[in-house]
């Protein structure tokens, strides 16, 4: 290996390779990884606080690669992110370009994209139409003087005339209808929403479309595991709650759920994603990682290993101490973190004193089955997935897969994961129970009688985000749901639309429903949004909205214009009142004010032209 220079981060340029420091670093810029593995604090871009970073196999695809939230931004460090823990004593990355992540996030609050609001572009044409009177007054005035001719200097006769445009003109209107803003901004700060734009507040009175997370915003944060449906031999299993945890301790269903996750250990506890957490707490496993003092004594990395207490191993006689002492323990020797374009992440593991390997797998279930051995998928699958996911559940499949002896460590570091995630066995499915928030049910009744449009944004399955509509209001149980499909117009073929019941069909002919589809996608509403999420992996939709709203307190609540303390929907209703309220004293102040002008413009223009006339009189 080349040598370590030491220089400042000012003098970095792409195409550097740079060492991340063993003790972690905040990153001074955008780089991919090119060797090792670590775990990043995104919480100020993405609101996550522990991704783990994986190295880029294909190192000329850097050139594409940005820091953005592109397709490809597993192996990408953005600048001024938490390096906090690396797998290996060194880790290399190569500089990206100049346009870092960090730089449009800050880009975006410096220079928030315009606001296209009615109330402003009035406002705009109504000055310049004053302007126009004024300098109609303005021209009037002078002409006068000259006709009459009053004996003045030109300077003295522009000075009067000017008097009209200075009157006309409201200097006092932006000041006025900003007096508004404020007000609505100590009110909203009293009640525990703060905004870093004030001029959306107007824009929140405007809003008739409401778009809401589902996970961390209608519902709970936490998920609890409501039971597992294991398959053997291709058919399903009676539900299970806690057999898992001592019957089943060696299997591969409890297997997978012990490996295949994300979750590290920071500061002595677990840290990751929600969902892995639960699951592996219900295993009732223990994890531990490799220290560094043990990476940095081997070449390779130490995988991290995960095995039960003793108290749920079955009593077998051991013929040594040593394997008494080893037990049973399970080594990650590779991960394939989660995609949420592929929907699924995958583990290869190796079970202590076993030479070949083996490969686990969650996701979606769709997902997870299309990649299974159909004999292992059984036939009742999508009526035992509906049933749940119309419960308001929601589901996770699980598969394994015997890798082959010829795979040694080595080749499965490099080997590419559509390789190891084929010709898997369909293990079962694990049921997650995600509770309703209390305050979500009145909240969209609330909006509902405002005339106020709700709408639920999530990757859930369909039926199970269907299943939580229903449960708060969002969907009345009388209406009517329709699942459609629309494709667009492509090589000259027109768009096809292709639709289903999501539950029992009502009493509606197919025409009907044909008919309102097309009305649906045809007809063309000017919407004003508002989304409110928990700041995770919204800040997109938080940032594109007309008003959005964030639920966290972590630093990725900066790429919302409005950030509440109250950790539930309850702060949009007040946030829409505090809108139109601030919306109405705006126009009120611009009616006034513009009346004002017209009024003092008459009078004014009248007045010059008596004085004018009496002084050619006298």
């Amino acid at each position: 290996m080349a040598d370590i220079e030491e220089i400042l981060s000012t003098d970095l340029v792409p195409g550097d390779v740079i060492v991340i420091p063993s003790n972690g670093t905040i990153m001074p810029c955008d780089a991919v990884l090119v060797s090792g593995t670590c775990i990043v604090n995104e919480s100020m871009l993405t609101g996550c606080l522990a991704v783990i970073k994986v190295k880029l196999h294909n190192i000329l695809l850097t050139v594409k690669l940005r820091g953005d939230g592109s397709k490809n931004s597993r192996p990408v460090t953005s600048s001024s992110t938490l390096v906090f823990q690396l797998y290996k004593s060194r880790v290399c990355a190569r500089v990206l370009g100049f346009s870092t992540a960090k730089g449009q996030l800050v880009r975006s609050i410096l220079y928030p994209k315009p606001t296209d609001f009615k109330l402003y572009r009035d406002a705009y044409v109504f000055l310049l139409c004053l302007v126009a009177v004024a300098g109609i007054g303005f021209v009037y005035s002078i002409v006068l003087s000259i006709m009459n001719e009053v004996m003045q200097k030109v300077k003295a006769i522009i000075i009067e005339s000017l008097d009209i445009v200075t009157i006309t003109v409201p200097p006092a209107l932006p000041a006025a209808m900003t007096a508004g803003i404020v007000y609505a901004q100590r009110r909203l700060k009293r009640i525990g929403i703060f905004c870093i734009s004030p001029q959306r507040i107007n824009i929140c009175g405007q809003i008739n479309l409401v778009c809401f997370d589902k996970t961390g915003t209608l519902t709970e944060d936490g998920l609890d595991l409501w039971g597992v449906q294991r398959v053997e031999n291709g058919s399903f299993h009676l539900s299970e709650e806690n057999a898992y945890k001592e019957n089943l301790v060696k299997s591969q269903f409890v297997a997978c759920m012990a490996t295949c996750h994300s979750l590290t250990k920071i500061e002595g506890q677990l840290s990751g994603d929600p969902l892995d957490l639960k699951m592996f707490e219900a295993t009732g496993w223990i994890l531990e990682e490799a220290t560094e003092e043990e990476t940095s004594l081997h070449n390779r990395i130490m995988p991290t290993v995960v095995r039960p207490p003793k108290q749920l191993l079955p009593p077998e006689p051991a013929v040594t101490p040593e394997q008494d002492m080893a037990a049973y323990e399970i080594g990650i020797v590779r991960q394939f973190p989660f995609s949420s374009a592929l929907q699924r992440m995958s583990v290869v593991a190796r079970l202590l004193g076993e030479k070949r390997m083996d490969a686990y797998m969650k996701g979606a279930p769709e997902v997870v089955t299309s990649l299974c051995r159909r004999e292992t998928v059984p036939e009742n699958f999508a009526a035992v997935l509906e049933g749940y996911t119309k419960q308001g559940f929601r589901v996770i499949a699980l598969a394994h897969r015997r890798l082959e002896s010829k795979l040694t460590w080595h080749k499965v570091q490099n080997i590419n994961r559509d390789h190891i995630e084929a010709n898997m066995e369909f293990l079962g499915l694990i049921i997650m129970q995600n509770k309703l928030k209390p305050e979500t049910p009145g909240v969209l009744q609330d909006l509902h009688q405002a005339n106020i449009r709700t709408v639920m944004v999530t990757g859930d399955n369909m039926l199970t985000a269907i299943s939580v509509a229903r449960d708060c209001g969002m969907i009345p149980p009388q209406d009517t749901v329709i699942i459609a499909d629309a494709l667009p117009p492509h090589d000259g073929q027109a768009a096809k639309i292709t639709w289903r019941y999501a539950d029992k069909p009502r009493n509606a002919s197919r025409l009907q429903v044909n008919r309102w589809i097309q009305c649906l996608f045809s007809c063309a509403r000017s919407y004003f949004v508002g989304m409110c999420g928990d700041g995770a992996n919204d800040c997109g939709a938080l940032k594109r909205a007309h008003s959005g709203i964030s639920l966290s307190e972590l630093e990725a609540s900066v790429a919302s214009p409005f950030t509440s303390r109250t950790p539930n929907i309850s702060c949009v209703p007040n946030l829409i009142r505090s809108g139109r309220a601030a919306l109405i004293t705006s126009f009120c102040v611009f009616k006034f004010m513009a009346l004002y002008s017209i009024i003092q413009y008459i009078s004014v223009t009248l007045l010059y032209s008596v004085c004018k006339t009496a002084c050619l009189v006298r």
